[in-house]
């Protein structure tokens, strides 16, 4: 099964460690942890998290997730399928904790996977 990705704050990952669980958000917001296929993640940070910094690209395992995740449209592209966690994000699940930097123009450089 293919890994999927969510970006978040270095601040937000280092409260995860110590609660030993990752809540973003919208888990208490929309229901779920958005999430993204790796084709989508510069486009998902450049709409959604431009002029942030500090961010970080969390590569997660479905195959390790407690919660559910379901395939579902996402609230820009309702004909493209984004992954939704559907719960608290088991740490264990994270393969791997990737800076998502920024080139000089503020675009954000994909990290190598």
């Amino acid at each position: 099964m293919m890994k999927i990705y969510h970006i978040t704050s270095s601040k937000a990952w280092e409260e995860a460690k110590k609660k030993g669980s990752y809540q973003a958000d919208s888990l208490a917001s929309e229901g779920f942890i958005h999430c993204s296929k790796l084709e989508q993640v510069l486009r998902v940070a450049e709409s959604f998290y431009r002029g942030q910094s500090c961010l970080l690209l969390l590569q997660i395992d479905p195959v390790d997730l407690i919660p559910d995740v379901r395939w579902e449209p996402g609230n820009d592209k309702p004909d493209e399928l984004f992954p939704h966690i559907y719960g608290p994000l088991n740490l264990n699940a994270v393969c791997e904790v990737m800076d998502l930097n920024q080139d000089p123009e503020g675009h954000f450089i994909l990290p190598s996977v």
